[in-house]
């Protein structure tokens, strides 16, 4: 029974982060990004969010210091907004398992075109031995 309120409180995060981000946050650093995960730990002291990307290594790197350092200002909007007694602590993190499925996906297609390059179709005639 522990993890459903923080499980509760981890999706609230995650929504009013997400709209904050989104309309509020004025940070340039900060590109189009997404809070893919939010784990709170049992004592509503941390949140741990995963935040998702778009861009090159280098926007990646921006975005999250850009939200690092507007974490005192998310914290306050989040606690205003959800009406916790006591906030908590904000860490950024880049998810790349957007990228690692994209990196997935170029491989198995890649897998698939070298299969049909090495078998014969059904269409051509194949030669007697």
């Amino acid at each position: 029974m522990p993890g459903r309120r923080t499980d509760r409180v981890g999706v609230l995060i995650q929504r009013e982060l997400s709209e904050i981000i989104q309309r509020e946050l004025k940070d340039p650093r900060v590109g189009f990004c997404t809070i893919s995960q939010v784990q709170v730990s049992t004592d509503l002291k941390y949140a741990d969010i995963k935040v998702s990307v778009v861009g090159d290594k280098r926007q990646k790197r921006k975005s999250i210091t850009g939200l690092k350092s507007a974490a005192g200002f998310l914290r306050r909007e989040v606690v205003q907004r959800i009406g916790l007694r006591h906030a908590p602590e904000l860490r950024f993190e880049l998810d790349d398992s957007v990228d690692q499925l994209m990196q997935i996906d170029r491989l198995l297609k890649q897998v698939h075109t070298e299969e049909e390059n090495s078998f014969p179709s059904d269409n051509e005639p194949t030669q007697p031995n």
